[in-house]
C-alpha cells in the first residue's frame, strides 16, 4: 500500500467547505486535475459515479463514507491495473478555522509495483486544490461569486 496526506488549516468554516465537497458540481472548479465528475445519487454512502481526470477517460468511483460537516471517502478502481485508489477528505473544526486534510492511498494487488510511480503525479497538486477550495469557500462567504 502506498499512502499520501497533506493538511492545512484556513479560515474558511467548516459549513462552506463542506458545501464544495457535497456539491459534486464545484469539484472540477476547485480541483483542476479534474475535468468532469458526476454522481447517480444524492451524497452519500454507496453512490456511485463517474470522475474524468484531465486529460483522461472518465473513470467510475464510489463514495465509501459520507460523514456531514466531517468528510468522505471514496474509491477508484483503475481498470486493468490491478489498483484502487481511495481518497479520503477530512474536515474538523478548530480555533483559527477549519484543519483540511486530504489524504490518498494505493490499494491491490500491483500496488507496489505501480505506485511509486502513479503517486506522485496524483498527489503533487493536492496542496494548491486544497488552496484553492479554501479560497472559494471563502469567496462563497464573503459573497462573491465562485
Amino acid at each position: 500500500m502506498w499512502k499520501f496526506e497533506h493538511t492545512m488549516i484556513t479560515p474558511a468554516g467548516l459549513a462552506g467547505i463542506w458545501a464544495l465537497y457535497s456539491d459534486i458540481t464545484t469539484w472540477s472548479q476547485w480541483d483542476q486535475g479534474i475535468s468532469h465528475a458526476s454522481l447517480d445519487g444524492p451524497f452519500a454512502s454507496g453512490t456511485r459515479g463517474l470522475l474524468q481526470p484531465q486529460g483522461q477517460e472518465a473513470l467510475p468511483f464510489q463514495l465509501t463514507a459520507v460523514d456531514p460537516l466531517r468528510g468522505f471517502s471514496d474509491v477508484t478502481e483503475i481498470p486493468g491495473t490491478g489498483i484502487q485508489i481511495h481518497f479520503t477528505h477530512r474536515l474538523e473544526q478548530v480555533e483559527e478555522g477549519t484543519k483540511i486534510t486530504h489524504s490518498v492511498s494505493i490499494t491491490g494487488s500491483n500496488a507496489d509495483a505501480l505506485a511509486s510511480n502513479l503517486g506522485p503525479d496524483l498527489t503533487h497538486g493536492i496542496p494548491h486544490t486544497m488552496e484553492r477550495l479554501a479560497t472559494m469557500a471563502m469567496a462563497r462567504e464573503q459573497g462573491h461569486a465562485d
